[in-house]
């Protein structure tokens, strides 16, 4: 593609241009830069990629894209924000493969990854060839590939979307991020339908207050899905049992779909039990109504399950296969994933690492428990501090045992952590174990420190009896733990897996 083609897309000025050079690739990490490429200087968390424009010309880019003034050799295009035309320059390369893919986005603190699942097995058992871009993962037509964030960069996510698009894709489903919102991710990128799942407190390190992190959200909602080609024909899912939800459906001027269990809402839930064996109900829609039966475990799979179906009735789905999809879906790893075990316990791994999560799931869990509740958590280095003290306080009122280990401690010390953590955990006045006074089992309630968290898991299962509940909060699907500015190899399903292997033969 000519560089002035690509340019059309975005207001910007270029210097030093004696000729239109071939655009025959585009990049914002100088490192992967080919000959003939066009480099986009963007600003990261650590970074600031003005810094690599040098490195970028030396490996062959023709063109680069800045928002203050540099000098180069190479043909240089100023716009106002390299974030934004990014996004449109990586649309434009790719051929805007948003425009003939049907996007659906799912924002929220908690449960995009549960509702994108659900999203996902009704489509695909109404016949569409879907696609997923979330959390664990990006998949689509049996190929699936690792995900670092849950919201691609633009230019990635371009890329993906015109691979979807190419393998035959027809639908996708888009969990979207605050960070994606407010860094741009999505900005260019044309929606049919948007689903709102809750809001509650986290990424506090980054949006600074609840407000503005609100107000990021909303504009998922208020903006992007009001701007584009697709402009007048998007439609919303909003989730009434959640506050903000309910504020959200008081200033939308799209077509809504509301859920809940009001019979004011559209989609609603009638007559249901939850239990360890999950959730057995009635939905009804302007459609019909038809019951369900879902493995999924609580009442905010509820709230997911509400969201999916509402996607399905926007979508003029028929409601047999919303019903099917709902209940193909079995498992979603590191949400509430059970662990099996031939002990008799009931241990379950979440990715819950948010307040309102772990109150959710724990509550979820507690609902059902026949024995004690012990949970195993921690709390992620180099982000909201501010939830620590919080979730120490959940825990600690809601388990007969909080063990609190690290999480991904980063380059925080992990005891910084851990303290922080205490201070919630000190408000309730649970009584304070040390490991060696657990040895002969758990007497009355109260909590142990433990930052090692193999030891943790091990000593939260040891400590467990038959009939028990035990949480293993906070990574979830995670295969890694990160320590320092290291990724070392961590799996709280499979330590938990062998400590109660360890158990079942006998062992400590």
């Amino acid at each position: 593609m000519k560089l002035s083609a690509l340019l059309t897309c975005v207001p910007a000025r270029t210097i030093g241009i004696s000729s239109d050079p071939d655009i025959s690739s585009v990049h914002y990490r100088s490192q992967e830069v080919k000959p003939g490429g066009i480099f986009i200087a963007v600003r990261g968390f650590s970074t600031d990629g003005h810094n690599y424009i040098e490195d970028a010309v030396a490996r062959g880019a023709v063109a680069v894209v800045v928002d203050r003034p540099v000098r180069s050799s190479a043909v240089i295009v100023e716009v106002e924000n390299t974030r934004k035309a990014m996004a449109s320059i990586s649309s434009a390369f790719y051929g805007h493969p948003s425009g003939t893919l049907y996007i659906i986005g799912v924002t929220g603190t908690n449960g995009k990854t549960t509702a994108a699942f659900l999203i996902e097995g009704i489509l695909t058992e109404a016949g569409f060839p879907t696609g997923v871009i979330g959390t664990i993962n990006y998949r689509y037509c049996g190929k699936t590939y690792s995900s670092s964030v849950t919201t691609p960069e633009s230019l990635d996510l371009q890329q993906i979307l015109s691979d979807m698009k190419a393998s035959g894709v027809t639908h996708v489903v888009m969990e979207v991020s605050s960070h994606g919102i407010d860094l741009l991710r999505v900005y260019d990128c044309g929606f049919d339908a948007a689903v709102f799942t809750n809001l509650s407190q986290d990424h506090l390190d980054f949006h600074k207050n609840m407000e503005t992190y609100w107000s990021c959200k909303k504009r998922f909602f208020t903006d992007v899905l009001m701007t584009g080609d697709k402009r007048g024909k998007a439609f919303a899912v909003v989730n009434a049992e959640d506050p903000r939800g309910k504020e959200l459906l008081g200033v939308l001027s799209i077509p809504v779909i509301s859920t809940g269990l009001s019979p004011k809402e559209t989609v609603r839930a009638d007559q249901v039990r939850f239990g360890v064996d999950g959730i057995q109900g009635s939905i009804i829609t302007p459609e019909g109504a038809f019951d369900f039966q879902s493995p999924l475990i609580g009442r905010h799979n509820l709230e997911n399950i509400l969201s999916a179906a509402g996607v399905g009735i926007g979508l003029g789905l028929p409601v047999a296969s919303i019903k099917k999809g709902i209940e193909k879906v079995s498992l979603i790893p590191g949400r509430l994933q059970a662990v099996e075990n031939h002990t008799g316990r009931h241990v379950y791994v979440d990715y819950a690492h948010t307040p309102a999560a772990l109150e959710k799931v724990l509550n979820a869990l507690g609902s059902m428990a026949e024995g004690r509740m012990i949970c195993v958590f921690g709390c992620g280095g180099d982000r909201d501090k501010g939830k620590r003290p919080i979730m120490g306080e959940i825990a600690a009122s809601l388990c007969d045992l909080a063990v609190v280990t690290s999480d991904n401690p980063r380059t925080e010390p992990p005891m910084a952590i851990i303290a922080q953590i205490l201070e919630g955990i000190k408000k309730t006045g649970l009584r304070a174990f040390e490991s060696f006074e657990l040895s002969n089992g758990l007497k009355e309630r109260g909590y142990v420190v433990e930052p090692d968290r193999t030891r943790a898991i091990r000593l939260g299962i040891r400590v467990s009896r038959p009939g028990d509940v035990v949480l293993i909060a906070g990574k979830g699907h995670e295969t890694y733990q990160i320590i320092g500015k290291k990724n070392l190899t961590f799996d709280d399903r499979v330590e938990a897996a062998y400590a109660l292997s360890r158990l079942f033969r006998g062992g400590r």
